[in-house]
């Protein structure tokens, strides 16, 4: 059974029509099929897809990107890698099955794959607690992004949440604290990360994960500090006021990426991702293979460096600094001590003069 959202009404009557159109055995007791109709109506629904979805406002595009049959990470997992293999567990306390984690192959080569994955049944929704993660999620993917660091194995995350769990629980097991330390780790990695938007990206849940080299979005997903609703109720007491909190939010896609707060949008089928599944797949996979193809060639301190570089140079050009190029200014200060003291155990040489000294020291004490 299909779904349809409330400006889709037209599209609805008309599909209902071609379904009717094609059985055979149809109401009025027709053996054979009216293929001319069919395919005058099909028309007039790519038509009507054409004109709707061309002219989305930033209200609907949040609906289209919490439709319920678009394309979940699972799906996207499932069909883009081979061999992905499920990691589970935080190692503090226990596995939160609103984050898929595990290592996989794509083009043959081993990928970290990080998806959120919000379910596509009744059932499905409540086990993964409808994508909002909580604290052991974020820790699992902090395990998990420092293996892959260990290993040089690029990061690939799917996001799509509505936020982070707020519950007592979660609060209680430290799910701030997480998610900075989840934002701390996505920083410090020496490995290409691509976040890729397929959805909701809601705050702080969404930027624990994609605070990346590259963040992504699908044409009609979202990614925003906070849902319209919640802007709306802050702001004016007025939850039905969406409409007008989403366009002050500044959350579609387009407006993202002319804020550089994205690098790419990924087309979508006309309709949504999940009118043409196999072409959405398609446009995110030749999406990961240029990504990724940029940092083939780079170090690890080069892509650490064009990570922190991208991030802090977001606003800039909206005039929060008066030089560009300056970015010195928004370094982390450290004292001459620690930094002579990193500078001196980076270096081979030193490291084994060290050693020598300590094992020299270590004989005048025992034999002298």
């Amino acid at each position: 059974m299909k779904n349809y959202l409330n400006f889709e009404t037209d599209i609805k009557n008309l599909e209902n029509e071609i379904d009717k159109l094609k059985d055979p055995y149809n109401q009025d007791g027709l053996s054979e099929v009216d293929t001319k109709k069919i395919s005058e109506s099909q028309k007039e629904i790519d038509n009507k897809l054409q004109e709707i979805y061309s002219n989305l406002d930033p209200w609907q595009t949040t609906l289209v990107a919490r439709h319920e049959d678009r394309p979940k990470a699972k799906f996207f997992i499932d069909n883009l890698f081979e061999d992905f293999i499920p990691l589970s567990g935080d190692r503090f306390y226990g596995e939160d099955k609103s984050v898929l984690a595990g290592f996989a192959k794509f083009n043959e080569k081993s990928v970290l794959v990080i998806g959120q994955e919000k379910g596509d049944s009744l059932e499905t929704r409540i086990e993964r607690n409808f994508g909002m993660m909580r604290p052991e999620g974020y820790r699992k993917t902090i395990r998990l992004m420092k293996l892959a660091n260990k290993f040089n194995i690029p990061i690939i995350s799917f996001i799509d949440t509505p936020g982070a769990y707020p519950g007592v629980g979660a609060e209680e097991r430290g799910q701030a604290e997480a998610i900075a330390k989840s934002i701390e780790c996505c920083m410090s990695l020496n490995v290409p990360t691509l976040s890729i938007v397929i959805g909701e990206g809601g705050s702080g849940g969404a930027i624990a994960l994609a605070s990346s080299n590259k963040v992504i979005m699908l044409e009609n997903a979202i990614y925003s500090v906070i849902s319209p609703e919640g802007c709306a109720t802050i702001l004016w007491r007025d939850p039905t006021r969406t409409l007008e909190a989403a366009k002050a939010m500044k959350l579609s896609s387009k407006d993202l990426l002319e804020l550089k707060v994205i690098d790419e949008i990924i087309l979508e089928p006309i309709g949504g991702a999940h009118r043409d599944r196999d072409l959405i797949l398609d446009n995110v996979r030749k999406s990961i293979e240029k990504n990724l193809s940029e940092f083939f060639n780079m170090s690890g301190e080069e892509i650490f460096n064009h990570r922190k570089n991208k991030f802090l140079t977001i606003g800039r050009s909206k005039g929060f600094v008066s030089q560009l190029d300056d970015l010195s200014t928004l370094s982390i200060k450290e004292n001459k001590a620690n930094i002579f003291l990193r500078n001196f155990f980076r270096s081979k040489l030193n490291l084994a003069v060290l050693f020598g000294a300590i094992v020299l020291f270590g004989y005048l004490i025992f034999f002298l």
